[in-house]
């Protein structure tokens, strides 16, 4: 983690909607994800994670969905986690913020008690993924008219 950011755990309202913003920000505004795609029914149970600059600003987010009503997202296994909605805008890449999200989220879940994580890449981050020890399985798929590939870490 850099000095020049923080990330928590988002625990209250005023957390979850810089989360919001965020994911706002890079997948509805930047890649043109319909607004009524990004937000969904998960959001209100899962544990986001938030990045924020020393100033206070929103510059990340995550988040990670586990259980049994998440089940079918992860082949059906409660005891993996799904991470999604992670998000970095584009004044923030480079500087580690990505990577030090999807370690809270790993971490997130292992506190929960979840063996790996799950994640549905968009193509042109699998490298990213791959650095972080995550593999790719399965076939591509389009998520929200982007190409994505699942991939998966244990804990």
């Amino acid at each position: 983690m850099s000095a020049s950011y923080v990330v928590r755990v988002a625990e209250d309202p005023a957390d979850r909607e810089a989360c919001f913003a965020v994911r706002k920000e890079v997948f509805v505004v930047e890649q043109q994800v319909p607004e009524d795609l990004e937000y969904d029914a998960y959001d209100a149970e899962a544990v986001h994670v938030l990045a924020v600059r020393e100033d206070g600003a929103p510059i990340g987010a995550g988040r990670l969905l586990y259980g049994e009503a998440v089940a079918a997202k992860t082949g059906g296994d409660p005891s993996v986690g799904s991470l999604g909605r992670l998000a970095v805008v584009r004044s923030a890449r480079g500087l580690g913020v990505g990577i030090a999200l999807v370690r809270a989220v790993e971490d997130a879940a292992r506190a929960r008690g979840l063996t790996a994580v799950d994640l549905h890449a968009q193509t042109h981050a699998l490298g990213f993924y791959e650095r972080l020890g995550y593999a790719a399985y399965g076939p591509e798929l389009p998520e929200a008219g982007i190409p994505h590939r699942a991939m998966r870490r244990s804990l």
